[in-house]
C-alpha cells in the first residue's frame, strides 16, 4: 500500500488550536500552547532552510555527502525533503532501487502466525495519542504500521520483532507517507546504524549503554563519579533513549532533527544528544542523593523550553559535548562489548 507524499511543511496552524493536534497527529494537551509559541518562532527557519534545501536540489538533484550537505542537515532538513534525504544519507534508497519487489514479496509470502500475533498485539499501544493511528482515523496508519514490521519480522529473523520497533516504524510512516520507504530506512537503522541494538541479547543496546558512562567519566567526571556508585545505572537512565532513539523523550521536533543527523551520520549522534543533556544539567544531577533521585532528574531534563526549542538544541549538540569522533566510539565499543562478553559469560 502507498501513501501519496504531502509536500508541505508543518504548520503550527495546520489544527485548530483547540483540537490541541500537531501537525503530524500527536495530541498535546499538556505542552500544546509552549508547542504553538515555538513553532511560531520556528517557522521562519523552515521556510529559510526550505527555500536553501529547494535550491540546493536544484542544483545537485543527486544528494551527495559533503561538507555543504553535513552543514545543511544539521541546520534541519524540511518535511517536504525529508524522506528523500533519509532515503538518500541511509543508503536505503540504494538498497529500494538495488531490489525493486522485495518488499512486496515479503508481504505476499506466507507469514509466521506468532510473528503475526506479536505485532498485532502492539498495534494499539503504538502512539495511541496520535489521531493519524486511531482505527477511525481515514487512512488509518496502523495497517501500514503492522505491513512494514511484518515485513521486516521476515527479512530480518535474527531480530524479528520486539517493542520498540513499532515507535520507529511508526514515526517513519508519519513522514515518509510510504511503506516500502519506512521499510528500507528501517533496514538502514537497524542493520547498519544500530547493530545488535534489537537482536535478543541487545548486545549492541548494552555496550553503547556502557560507552555513553565512560564518555561521561570524560567529560563530566563529577557525573561519572556520581553514576559509578550505582549498580546497572546507566541502562535504569538511558536505555529507552537509545532503544527508541528519543521517541517519546524528547518533543517531536526535536526527534526528527536528531534522526536528520542520525541518517546522515550515523550513531554517534545518540551520544551527542544524551551528552549535552547531561552537561547543561550536571548541576542539577549532582543534587541527586539517591537511586530513586537520580532516575527521577533524568526523566525531568529531557522536558521543558530547554528541549522543546529543537534549533537552539541541535546547536548545542554539536558544540557543548566537544569533539566526538567516530573512531573513538569504536573504540570504545570495542573494549566495551568485550567486557560485557566476559562478563555474561562468567554468569551462572
Amino acid at each position: 500500500m502507498e501513501m501519496e507524499m504531502k509536500e508541505t511543511a508543518p504548520q503550527p496552524a495546520c489544527h485548530k488550536a483547540t483540537d490541541r493536534v500537531d501537525p503530524y497527529g500527536f495530541e498535546r494537551p499538556r505542552d500544546f500552547d509552549s508547542y504553538v509559541d515555538m513553532m511560531d518562532e520556528y517557522v521562519a527557519v523552515l521556510n529559510r532552510r526550505s527555500l536553501r534545501w529547494t535550491q540546493l536540489l536544484q542544483e545537485k538533484p543527486q544528494v551527495e555527502k559533503n561538507v555543504t550537505v553535513k552543514r545543511f542537515v544539521r541546520k534541519g532538513v524540511p518535511n517536504e525533503h525529508r524522506a528523500r534525504i533519509w532515503m538518500a544519507a541511509s543508503g536505503a534508497q540504494e538498497q529500494l532501487d538495488q531490489n525493486p519487489g522485495y518488499y512486496n514479496a515479503l508481504l505476499t509470502s506466507e507469514h509466521d502466525p506468532k510473528l503475526e500475533e506479536t505485532i498485532e498485539t502492539d498495534m494499539p499501544r503504538t502512539f495511541p495519542d496520535n489521531v493519524l493511528f486511531q482505527r477511525k482515523a481515514e487512512p488509518c496508519l496502523q495497517r501500514a504500521l503492522f505491513n512494514v514490521l511484518l515485513a521486516y519480522g521476515h527479512h530480518n529473523k535474527a531480530v524479528g520483532y520486539c517493542q520498540g520497533m513499532n515507535f520507529i516504524a511508526g514515526y517513519l510512516i508519519i513522514i515518509t507517507k510510504d511503506e516500502e520507504q519506512s521499510f528500507w530506512l528501517m533496514d538502514a537503522l537497524l542493520g547498519r546504524i544500530l547493530p545488535d541494538y534489537y537482536s535478543p541479547a541487545m548486545l549492541g543496546l548494552k555496550t553503547d549503554q556502557m560507552v555513553l558512562g565512560e564518555l561521561v567519566k570524560a567529560k563530566a567526571p563529577a557525573v561519572g563519579q556520581l553514576m559509578a556508585q550505582y549498580l546497572g545505572i546507566w541502562t535504569l537512565v538511558v536505555s529507552r533513549w537509545f532503544i527508541c532513539l528519543y521517541i517519546d523523550i524528547l518533543p517531536i521536533e526535536t526527534v526528527l532533527r536528531i534522526w536528520d543527523c542520525i541518517f546522515y551520520e550515523g550513531s554517534k549522534v545518540l551520544f551527542r544528544v544524551a551528552l549535552t543533556l547531561i552537561l547543561q544539567h550536571q548541576t542539577v544531577i549532582l543534587q541527586a542523593r539517591s537511586l530513586g533521585d537520580v532516575c527521577d532528574c533524568f526523566k525531568q531534563i529531557t522536558r521543558g523550553d530547554f528541549t522543546l526549542d529543537c534549533h537552539t538544541f541541535m546547536q548545542k549538540i554539536f558544540a557543548d559535548p566537544g569533539s566526538l569522533s567516530m573512531a573513538t566510539i569504536d573504540k570504545l565499543r570495542e573494549r566495551c562489548r568485550q567486557e560485557i562478553i566476559e562478563d555474561e559469560h562468567v554468569l551462572p
